[in-house]
């Protein structure tokens, strides 16, 4: 199955767009067959590995959240098992669109700290190098062989969200002011 480049055009979405995203960039790995915004795409075997720096959770472990880091040694990329569906919009184009598949977390050593403590813990499914090309190529009903918590080497951290300042604080440029005119000839001055 060929790879597929994902992307997002923000002229495309409306806020309801964007609500309706938001509740399916991660997509449980035990409705993912049923549920209407993925099952046509899982059951034709639309599958994708998402590659991903590192992934951001909140962990409540001091009472409030905290955002923490989670990554591989090395800063190498983790590669997140995920399924895709490519949109044809009205005016022809198309929009490749992508959601994270996730899994319980209990008893994860790591991931099993994040969210609030009454939540459910869940995590992301993470693919072993040598599960890229199986996870693509595989049958439908050996896809879910995959679903499993990633016991690969890990480490997380807390790491604040840096900010931007909001842009009425920040001062506005002091205009420059023009050139100087150049003064009229004077007569006789052109001969």
């Amino acid at each position: 199955m060929p790879a597929t480049l994902l992307s997002f055009t923000s002229s495309l979405w409306n806020d309801q767009t964007v609500t309706f995203g938001r509740r399916t960039y991660n997509c449980r790995s035990e409705t993912v067959s049923t549920k209407p915004a993925f099952r046509d795409a899982w059951h034709r075997g639309q599958r994708c590995i998402i590659p991903a720096e590192a992934i951001y959770e909140p962990c409540y472990e001091s009472g409030r959240a905290v955002r923490w880091r989670i990554f591989q040694d090395g800063d190498v990329p983790l590669g997140i098992a995920g399924i895709y569906a490519t949109w044809k919009l009205p005016d022809g184009r198309h929009l490749h669109t992508m959601s994270m598949l996730t899994i319980n977390a209990d008893g994860h050593t790591l991931m099993s700290r994040m969210h609030r403590p009454d939540d459910e813990k869940r995590m992301v499914v993470i693919l072993d190098r040598d599960e890229y090309l199986p996870w693509l190529t595989c049958s439908v009903l050996e896809a879910p062989g995959y679903f499993k918590q990633w016991t690969g080497a890990h480490h997380g951290e807390p790491d604040a969200l840096q900010r931007a300042a909001p842009k009425s604080k920040l001062e506005p440029p002091i205009p420059t002011p023009p050139p100087p005119l150049p003064a009229p000839p004077a007569q006789g001055d052109l001969f």
